[in-house]
């Protein structure tokens, strides 16, 4: 298991701006059917103290049906505590048994049916609330657990591909993203030393109620035949430095979390 941001080797490319956002209403579904991705500005990422992937999958450990991904999903996602000690559960906290949004041929997000490759996927809603100096701040967590590694990079695909056909997309009524860019880096590429395969994709999040803009990320990774995610809303008030780190631990936390629950034991 990741000792730690550092320690992991999780400095992903392309961190900037002074905010964060959502991926459409918060939970990670696609319709997309063909790879492809473009690329935002990357930083240079340390040099690891180790390039070899630690992680070996049991098949004995995988689950096997959805009371068991149901089961293994609740124990890994990030909820408040995994991204900082400001962060309380929001209402609700947990998505749907069966909630799976896709991106349609308008580049909206609406609610569509879990693909038979999932056994199970859930979303765990976490907020800072609004004070005087700073706005409300949403983030949110994803746990997918795919029948398959092969499923589960098929949606690291998906993904990558969604913002090369949607650079702008509708979230809901009044919230949307443009500018979005993705960038794939598998292990050893990009700063990724913490898992198999990694992506982000980042933009500008703009909501009616809230006047400017903000930025908009998503990190995603892959453990077996899990996808972990950690999505930022940006608020007015927060500042990129804090929100990255929030935002890379949740994401890290979950990535340990999995890689305990699923790796072969010595």
């Amino acid at each position: 298991m990741c000792g730690g941001l550092l320690a992991c080797g999780l400095i992903l490319s392309g961190c900037s701006g002074d905010g964060g956002g959502g991926k459409q209403p918060e939970g990670k579904g696609s319709s997309s059917t063909s790879p492809g991705a473009s690329a935002p500005a990357s930083t240079p990422a340390p040099t690891p103290t180790s390039t070899r992937l630690a992680f070996v999958a049991d098949p004995k450990r995988a689950p096997k049906n959805e009371a068991d991904a149901k089961r293994l999903a609740l124990a890994v996602v990030a909820g408040p505590d995994s991204w900082g000690s400001d962060y309380t559960k929001r209402t609700p906290h947990l998505s749907g048994d069966t909630y799976w949004p896709v991106l349609d041929a308008r580049c909206t997000w609406e609610a569509g049916t879990r693909p038979q490759t999932v056994l199970y996927s859930v979303t765990a809603y976490s907020e800072v609330p609004a004070t005087a100096e700073r706005g409300l701040l949403q983030v949110s967590a994803t746990v997918t657990v795919h029948r398959s590694e092969s499923d589960a990079d098929w949606e690291m695909a998906q993904t990558l591909e969604e913002a090369l056909r949607c650079p702008s997309q509708q979230l809901r009524d009044g919230e949307r993203i443009t500018g979005l860019m993705s960038l794939g880096s598998p292990f050893g590429v990009g700063g990724n030393y913490t898992s198999v395969d990694s992506l982000r994709e980042a933009g500008t999040y703009l909501n009616d109620a809230v006047k400017g803009e903000q930025t908009y990320s998503w990190y995603q990774s892959r453990v077996g035949q899990l996808t972990v995610a950690a999505v930022v809303k940006g608020a007015p008030g927060h500042i990129a430095k804090e929100l990255d780190r929030a935002q890379i631990q949740a994401l890290v936390t979950m990535v340990g979390r999995a890689e305990d629950a699923l790796e072969v034991q010595s």
